[in-house]
């Protein structure tokens, strides 16, 4: 006899519909984000500088960028047929270091923002999940840290380290960014712990541990994917910063370190606009980018706009 229609779904049709639904709900997340012209530009400008940072090695190769190497040439050599971007003050080509410099600035940004994320994340759904002392104890954390001016608790953590090298850099920034992450995180908790399916889940015996990671973070994370997207442009603006205070590692070539070198080097007076500009606009392009994508995320995954999973 067959089996009757009515029987329940086994465990491997049960996660083929999930999968389906998921593929759905990816299509449908793709369909709403291309729709969007700011984001499909600020995505197509990060894809240009994503792949100028990996084609770096053969594009430029690394000998261009040391010092010994270019001894014969002249220094702040305006653009012409051989260095098309010109030459720094030690003689080296402006367009070798700018791009292997995109390397190091998106590296930067991107390693501190999946700090901060994690951070903020966890410490914003403790804060709101927990209403006792550990809640507490997060949410004046959080406090502390957002009241405290970012700049210059950047740069106080960043000469007390001393080491200034490419992991104190994504270290100090990760760890002074994900206040504002936190506070939204924590905002969408205490939202998400007021419905009654999460109620259900509270009597039904689930620890605190199953309740934020099987009902609260999952409606948190687009929350955070968007926001992420505008913290790695607080980062790479961050990292220039402290470059061009001189608190960034000196044999680090990036961008913000192009814009510090330069200014060191008298671009400014001595009109040699192809030294200063080409990282400027750069790190302007990139943080536009991000901005542009983060604003289509918070768009596209909105759940009033009625586009998000649900």
């Amino acid at each position: 006899m067959s089996a009757p229609s009515d029987a329940p779904p086994t465990a491997l049709s049960t996660r083929a519909i999930a999968r389906a639904r998921r593929k759905k709900s990816l299509q449908r997340f793709a369909r709403a984000f291309f729709q969007q012209r700011a984001g499909v530009a600020g995505l197509g400008i990060l894809l240009v500088f994503i792949v100028l940072a990996i084609s770096a090695p053969l594009l430029f190769s690394r000998e261009m960028l040391d010092i010994t190497q270019t001894l014969g040439n002249e220094s702040l050599e305006g653009p012409n047929g051989t260095f098309w971007l010109g030459t720094d003050e030690n003689g080296r080509s402006v367009l070798a270091v700018l791009v292997w410099g995109a390397r190091a600035s998106l590296i930067v940004g991107l390693a501190a923002s999946l700090i901060s994320m994690v951070l903020g994340t966890l410490i914003g759904v403790g804060s709101g999940h927990y209403q006792g002392f550990v809640g507490s104890l997060l949410q004046r954390l959080t406090d502390w840290f957002l009241v405290i001016p970012f700049i210059p608790l950047v740069v106080v953590l960043a000469a007390v380290l001393g080491q200034r090298g490419l992991g104190t850099i994504v270290l100090v920034l990760g760890v002074t960014s994900w206040p504002g992450t936190a506070r939204l995180v924590r905002a969408q908790t205490l939202s998400v712990e007021g419905r009654p399916y999460l109620e259900r889940a509270k009597v039904l015996g689930d620890s605190d541990w199953q309740q934020m990671t099987k009902h609260v973070l999952p409606n948190v994370m687009p929350l955070v994917l968007a926001n992420t997207t505008l913290t790695v442009a607080i980062v790479i603006l961050s990292e220039t910063t402290l470059a061009f205070l001189g608190l960034g590692d000196p044999f680090l070539d990036s961008w913000g370190t192009m814009l510090d070198k330069a200014t060191g080097a008298g671009a400014a007076s001595t009109g040699a606009w192809w030294y200063l500009l080409p990282p400027g606009l750069c790190v302007i392009l990139v943080v536009l980018a991000f901005t542009l994508i983060g604003r289509t995320l918070e768009v596209v995954l909105n759940p009033r706009l009625g586009v998000s999973d649900r």
